[in-house]
């Protein structure tokens, strides 16, 4: 036998050009990242004030996707670390010819009331995006409510299954203060960490903390919080479902008047759970039946048809969540747009690992107290 002939072969299939070596190099690095973005864990932004003061805009968190189980993915075909779009040209970043069903490995625990969780942001099924649901955009927010829970504000207080819910340390709303004609310190309530979102309309908005401290300043005669009445809907600020009529049996039948503050009894939906198809049932669960567990729903003189056929009530395949920013009047949350899927979930925030204040000096960029701090 031959052996140099094959010794020859041998040494030859060793050496790699430099040109495939980072090639390879680049492949695995790509592969690796992915698994690990994909089942274990992903870092975040928080671009938005809607979770503070318990989430600060320029938080970077990371997220786990063990806790509540990851979910496989349903577009595959992506290009890597695009979320759904591509940076600079601005095109789609996924192409959705194929589609998989949902699945989601086992995880340590579900969803709990209380967890912060960042999850796909349901409006986008709509136009004009008409995204897949996992290549919406990722939201962050507060559980207040679990599959099968009653939920109900009463002056901004969250009530479920008639108790009342544990407000986060670092809840905040909207205030109005009276002063006695002197103004108020910007030093202080830069120590106070109040926050004015809008210098057009100067609102302040404070944690009960903030607004206590700020009380006992000689020049504030009053600071009340703005508590929207019962029983008062807002026309420039319509929550779910009267913000979506789509689902009205009729259009005579009774808007909600519910607002912000005080809003519900609303059920959660749970998988397994049987509701019955009214005028007052329908508006609410009408939006999950049709475009979250995918039936073609009609109204039709006073009747319901759901998938060509009539239907009185409706089972649910999916569990549902009721997500809350701490930013009670800054948040953009389910009071506005309704249930988040169980498919939606992306993982829960374990914690801060650095922390960057754009509005601060250039040495106080940094905010270092924050630094690998957890979230509760």
């Amino acid at each position: 036998m031959n052996w140099k002939f094959w010794k020859r072969n041998k040494d030859k299939t060793k050496k790699k050009s430099t040109r495939r070596e980072w090639t390879e190099a680049i492949i695995f690095a790509v592969v690796a990242a992915t698994l690990i973005r994909t089942l274990f864990i992903e870092a975040y932004t928080i671009p938005t004030p809607s979770m503070e003061r318990s989430l600060l805009v320029g938080d970077f968190l990371f997220v786990s996707k063990v806790n509540y189980g990851a979910r496989t993915p349903m577009t595959p075909i992506a290009f890597p670390f695009a979320h759904h779009t591509m940076p600079i040209i601005g095109t789609k970043a996924y192409w959705d010819g194929i589609k998989l069903p949902y699945y989601r490995l086992p995880g340590l625990s579900e969803v709990k009331k209380g967890d912060v969780v960042v999850f796909n942001y349901p409006m986008e099924a709509d136009s004009p995006y008409y995204r897949p649901v996992d290549k919406r955009e990722n939201y962050i927010k507060r559980c207040q409510g679990a599959p099968g829970d009653t939920l109900r504000i009463i002056n901004a207080q969250v009530y479920v299954n008639g108790k009342a819910a544990p407000n986060p340390p670092g809840e905040q709303t909207d205030y109005t203060v009276t002063t006695t004609g002197v103004d108020l310190n910007p030093d202080v309530l830069a120590d106070l960490q109040v926050s004015i979102y809008d210098p057009s309309n100067p609102v302040p908005t404070m944690t009960k903390a903030a607004a206590a401290a700020l009380k006992g300043y000689s020049n504030v005669k009053s600071i009340t919080p703005n508590i929207k009445q019962p029983g008062k809907a807002d026309p420039f600020n319509p929550v779910f479902p009267a913000a979506y009529p789509k689902y009205k049996l009729s259009p005579k039948n009774k808007d909600f008047d519910w607002n912000v503050d005080n809003y519900g009894p609303i059920i959660i939906p749970k998988k397994g759970w049987t509701v019955k198809l009214d005028s007052l049932t329908l508006p609410v669960y009408g939006r999950a039946i049709e475009v979250y567990e995918g039936n073609k729903l009609r109204i039709e003189n006073g009747k319901v048809f759901i998938n060509d056929k009539e239907a009185t009530t409706y089972t649910f395949k999916m569990n549902y969540y009721w997500m809350m920013g701490d930013n009670r009047h800054d948040s953009l949350d389910s009071r506005y747009w309704g249930f988040v899927p169980e498919d939606h979930i992306v993982g829960k925030a374990l914690f801060v690992w650095m922390s960057w204040d754009d509005n601060a000096s250039f040495f106080h960029k940094i905010r270092w107290s924050r630094l690998f701090m957890g979230i509760h």
